[in-house]
């Protein structure tokens, strides 16, 4: 059976933001990497399709959490084209080349604040406004796997859009057109070996990185607006970290395997690296918030105060947190304030701090520590993908040694080269 999903090339961002997730994963279907359209589709729809091209079956019937499933066809789309096993095998046969790229492959996460239906028509206006739109064939399945441990839930949706475009007549249009290299008068130049010299175009603008980052950018902003619309806090962002000016150290994404193994009490690599991960960041945002209000009342205080002696920190904390229980109109404002001020007095004498001077000298030691810190975690996101790399070719090992294996154990010449013709692949 053809390997269904494998993600070679791929823009994933996985991050919590007020409680909401945003994952938006794409990468291709290739031929070359022993992957079939009729087999990636069958997995996100959880049914059976007989591949023309291979001669052979992708059965994934009993495959669970499989909600809803359908195509979206553009106008111009052939109709038969509504049949999955149909569609996927035209995009079979057009593309004849064994290394071709057959579809484009998207893997985007639902939120638990919404209703299934709610997600469900919210993945569709999407689809529909944004890729349909463009002329493009979408084959999308919706997946709500089960939490028997009562864990977060993961809704998501997949879809699949062939890479070669349909014509306005309903055939097959090309994925690429030749744009000759010119000279100063406008002829045509030539290589050594006499060939015209030719750049390879694009016909659409689907693989372009300012496409995808519109997309990523269309579903945030959708989901966004149901937030709003009904009324909650929460947001998501499909920036990074990084673009969002942010220095959190981001979490690796599990996988569904990962998460069943964890969820079932065993540890792994992936796993430990995330927690560590989520303390590491938790214990940064707690010193930052509570270096932030430190400094935000000596700069306040310090305006305000003109005796020569510079006062001691408890006393400028607990100054500056009375001024604001006055001005505070709230109950609730004034708790708060007592609540901070407490907890900043405890730090200041739980580490010995009784002037600026001595939390200017601890706060230039924290940050040292800071940065030690990030240093590591980009030490550790470094060994991580080195890691991820050895076991993908360690997969791939395993996975083609047998055939080799059964390969060298043939003995005449004839068989040898037919049986390798039959596992080229």
């Amino acid at each position: 059976m053809r390997e269904p999903y494998t993600a070679t090339t791929a823009v994933s961002i996985e991050e919590v933001n007020n409680l909401s997730l945003y994952h938006f994963h794409v990468f291709q279907i290739k031929r070359s990497k022993g992957q079939s359209a009729i087999a990636a589709a069958a997995y996100r729809a959880g049914e059976k399709l007989h591949s023309n091209y291979y001669g052979e079956d992708a059965d994934y019937t009993k495959k669970g959490g499989v909600i809803c499933s359908e195509i979206l066809l553009p106008p111009h789309a052939p109709k038969e084209f509504a049949d999955r096993e149909t569609l996927w095998n035209a995009v079979e046969k057009i593309e004849q080349h064994p290394k071709a790229q057959l579809a484009y492959s998207f893997d985007i996460a639902l939120q638990n604040e919404f209703s299934m239906e709610e997600n469900i028509d919210l993945a569709r206006q999407f689809l529909l406004d944004e890729f349909v739109s463009r002329g493009m064939t979408v084959d999308f399945a919706v997946h709500s796997p089960d939490k028997e441990d009562g864990g977060i839930a993961n809704p998501h949706f997949h879809f699949l859009c062939p890479i070669r475009p349909i014509n306005s007549d309903s055939t097959w249009g090309t994925k690429q057109r030749r744009e000759y290299v010119l000279d100063e008068n406008g002829n045509r130049v030539r290589d050594d070996a006499g060939h015209y010299v030719f750049n390879a175009v694009p016909t659409t603008d689907w693989g372009r990185p300012e496409t995808l980052e519109h997309w990523r950018q269309a579903w945030a902003e959708l989901c966004n607006a149901k937030f709003a619309e009904k009324n909650l806090d929460c947001r998501i962002d499909h920036r990074s970290y990084e673009q969002q000016g942010l220095d959190i150290v981001p979490t690796i994404h599990e996988g569904p395997a990962v998460r069943e193994m964890e969820a079932k009490g065993i540890l792994t690599d992936k796993g430990e690296l995330n927690r560590w991960i989520r303390r590491i960041n938790s214990m940064r945002k707690n010193i930052v918030s509570m270096l932030s209000e430190l400094f935000a009342a000596i700069r306040e205080i310090n305006r305000e105060l003109k005796a020569p002696k510079e006062p001691t920190l408890t006393k400028l904390i607990t100054d500056y947190y009375s001024g604001r229980n006055a001005g505070a109109w709230s109950v609730y404002a004034k708790v708060g304030n007592l609540k901070n001020m407490s907890q900043l007095v405890n730090y200041v004498r739980e580490n010995n701090l009784r002037t600026v001077a001595d939390l200017e000298a601890r706060v230039s030691d924290q940050q040292e520590k800071l940065d030690a810190r990030s240093a590591s975690c980009k030490s550790v996101e470094a060994k991580i993908k080195e890691i991820s790399e050895l076991l993908r070719q360690a997969q791939n090992y395993a996975d083609t040694k047998p055939v080799y294996d059964e390969w060298y154990r043939i003995k005449f010449k004839g068989k040898k080269d037919k049986f390798k013709g039959e596992h080229e692949s």
